[in-house]
């Protein structure tokens, strides 16, 4: 009786054992299911972040370029081999060099292009304005007809050129500054002939309500001591000095522009 006794609370014991142990059991399993729902919800969670940072990086970086492209201003220097630097050792030193510099140091979001080919014509820039008129310009400098006039081109041929030039760049974008540049000729071209070369520019300066640079050589022309030894082509000090009176009219709109941004 005593051995059926201890052996029913034996097993009892071993019951309520049991029992214990897949209670506990039961308890870690629904405790590992709850970290684990935790862990995959935190796992979610990330990645809709890490997804979202994803899809927010590359609209960022195209704000920051539309912000780069619509800040930065193109200025254009159109012409010829003065413009282009001709004879110098290192074209750094053209005078569309000398501006980028001074509008580096005052900090004004610019950029100079450099668009002079030695040898240019009026006819030769008609020729080629349409392909440069392919990116976008805020300010356009045109420097031709020098060497026109070297050759004798009719005068009423060199006009129509230069027109035809200011309508393209007019028709690309009304809201192109145009800077006209001067020039005049050595008298041994005629007397005639060199005063009516120089009035063509101011007409075309006054019918199309141009800023107006009267002789971009002022202060350079006819001195050796600024020149090559072809007389023509400035030095590099000739180039600091004809970049000087481009700037004086040059500063002044890029000034207006820049107050008006503001």
């Amino acid at each position: 009786m005593v051995f059926i006794f201890a052996f029913s609370k034996a097993l009892k014991t071993r019951q309520s054992l049991t029992d214990t142990h897949s209670l506990s059991r039961t308890k870690l399993l629904k405790f590992c299911y709850f970290l684990g729902f935790l862990i995959l919800l935190g796992c979610q969670g990330e990645s809709a972040s890490a997804k979202a940072k994803t899809q927010e990086t590359p609209a960022e970086e195209n704000e920051a370029q539309e912000a780069q492209e619509i800040t930065t201003k193109t200025i254009l220097f159109f012409g010829d081999s003065i413009t282009a630097g001709y004879g110098l050792d290192d074209t750094q030193d053209s005078y569309p060099e000398v501006i980028q510099e001074k509008i580096d140091s005052l900090g004004w979001d610019y950029e100079v292009i450099n668009s002079g080919v030695s040898g240019e014509t009026t006819a030769g820039g008609l020729g080629r304005i349409n392909w440069i008129l392919n990116q976008d310009i805020d300010v356009f400098v045109l420097e031709l007809g020098g060497n026109d006039g070297l050759r004798g081109v009719p005068l009423t041929e060199t006009k129509a050129n230069l027109q035809a030039i200011i309508n393209a760049v007019a028709e690309k974008d009304g809201d192109i500054e145009i800077i006209l540049a001067g020039m005049e000729l050595p008298p041994n071209m005629g007397k005639a002939y060199t005063d009516e070369f120089r009035e063509l520019f101011s007409e075309l300066a006054q019918e199309n309500d141009l800023t107006f640079i009267p002789f971009i050589l002022k202060d350079v022309g006819g001195i050796p001591t600024l020149n090559q030894p072809d007389g023509i082509h400035p030095t590099v000090e000739g180039h600091e000095i004809v970049a000087e009176t481009v700037w004086d009219y040059l500063k002044p709109l890029l000034q207006d522009n820049a107050t008006r941004r503001l």
